[in-house]
């Protein structure tokens, strides 16, 4: 009598345990579910993402730091020697000095549509 209800105990325990077991995985595979998953490793994708181009952005301040200071940018400038100022595009009038003169522009791309 003691191993039948032993045996009868122990099966209706492990049905218990495959049942919670397969519900769960039910509710996993829903639609609802799988959207809020997606939508939680989307969320951390982008926050590492994010994490990650601020550390770019970091060292490659440091970098041009450490370049700058190597190659004397940083140093103090001679107050005898004259200011010297890089512009990209020239001033077109030097009356207006905030306007500047355009490049002309010739496309020599071949595979534009004629």
């Amino acid at each position: 009598m003691f191993r039948r209800t032993f045996w009868f105990t122990a099966g209706a325990a492990a049905g218990v345990w495959a049942t919670t077991k397969v519900n769960r995985k039910i509710k996993q595979l829903t639609p609802e579910s799988l959207a809020a998953q997606a939508a939680d490793k989307a969320i951390e994708t982008g926050h590492k993402l994010k994490d990650f181009a601020l550390d770019v952005r970091d060292n490659m301040v440091r970098r041009e730091a450490e370049l700058g200071g190597a190659l004397g940018l940083e140093a103090p400038v001679d107050p005898d020697l004259p200011v010297q100022r890089h512009h990209a595009v020239e001033a077109a009038d030097p009356a207006h000095p905030n306007t500047y003169r355009k490049l002309p522009y010739n496309s020599n791309n071949r595979n534009e549509d004629h």
